[in-house]
């Protein structure tokens, strides 16, 4: 019941919230990905503070019709980037939608959605500001966020979900079980985010690598140390294919369903194009076998995300 696009999607969050910006080669990649037939550009009025959004905006000035814009909102942040809370008031909800138009320059959001759910406001009430929007042509889709197959329903109910975005990988795969089946149940689609784990999937995670705050506990002391030895197999199976590890990861998941759209988080050109040569990786039936096994869910230890935001992400 949604909107037509590609098979992958580009995340822009990179292009604003790790330093330093670089806002000709952002406008510029998301040039080459519509060019390449990627269509779907994922953002958040939070990613930047409004600076992403803004970036989007100039970069589809003359191209609004080939892109499909996917706006977040409800997440709360200070000028340092400290976490204050989610906002899902109906209100709240029409007025961030006013500003990222303002922001994106357009005069309707494809597919709009809360980044998480406000545990302070009813999901129906949230729902239904969205839904309002979609009345008034401000919107064209629903979407969902990093909410369960229960708040996924009853989303549903108020009105029809186009999509719901979460983390989903060969090192997440914890929506096989109930989410994904309670998503196809209505047809929705499944835009998955943290594809590459947050670098545990690529290699850019090591024993060495520096932790910080937001740092998941599966990144972390004896869980990394226990997913690094499984995260070899990718690395094996992809070295035997010709192959990074970060274009194996993303192309199991273009093995998963049409209903799966992959976001490839990146900041640059060369970045894009890596992820785009995935679309060459083919899959014997024994390789997806040795990678199932290897990833079977459960196998990754630790959690996703560190204990304040996980109380906010769906289980």
């Amino acid at each position: 019941a949604g909107p037509l696009v590609g098979a992958l999607g580009l995340g822009c969050n990179g292009m604003s919230s790790v330093p330093p910006r670089d806002d000709a080669e952002a406008v510029a990649t998301i040039h080459a990905a519509l060019d390449a037939g990627v269509t779907l550009l994922d953002t958040a009025d939070f990613y930047g503070m409004g600076h992403n959004e803004a970036v989007i905006g100039r970069a589809i000035r003359d191209r609004r019709d080939t892109a499909v814009l996917s706006v977040k909102t409800g997440a709360l942040f200070d000028a340092g980037g400290r976490f204050l809370g989610l906002d899902g008031r109906p209100a709240s909800v029409k007025a961030y939608a006013a500003w990222s138009l303002q922001r994106l320059g357009v005069d309707h959001i494809d597919l709009y959605h809360v980044g998480r759910a406000d545990p302070a406001v009813p999901y129906e009430e949230t729902i239904g500001a969205i839904a309002d929007l979609i009345g008034e042509g401000k919107v064209r889709w629903l979407g969902v966020s990093e909410v369960g197959a229960d708040l996924l329903r009853r989303a549903h109910a108020v009105h029809p979900v186009a999509a719901i975005e979460i983390e989903y990988s060969l090192a997440c795969r914890f929506i096989e079980d109930e989410i994904l089946p309670a998503a196809r149940d209505i047809g929705a689609a499944v835009v998955a985010y943290r594809v590459l784990a947050d670098g545990l999937l690529s290699g850019a995670i090591t024993a060495a690598t520096p932790t910080g705050h937001l740092t998941p506990s599966r990144a972390q002391g004896d869980d990394l140390a226990h997913n690094l030895g499984i995260v070899a197999t990718l690395t094996g199976v992809a070295a035997a294919k010709g192959c990074t590890p970060a274009q194996l990861a993303v192309a199991w998941l273009l093995t998963r369903g049409d209903d799966i759209v992959p976001l490839a988080g990146v900041r640059n050109r060369a970045r894009l194009a890596e992820n785009l040569a995935a679309f060459d990786v083919t899959f014997a039936a024994d390789e997806l076998a040795t990678l199932d096994a290897a990833f079977a869910p459960g196998a990754i230890h630790g959690e996703r995300y560190p204990a304040f935001v996980l109380r906010y992400a769906a289980r």
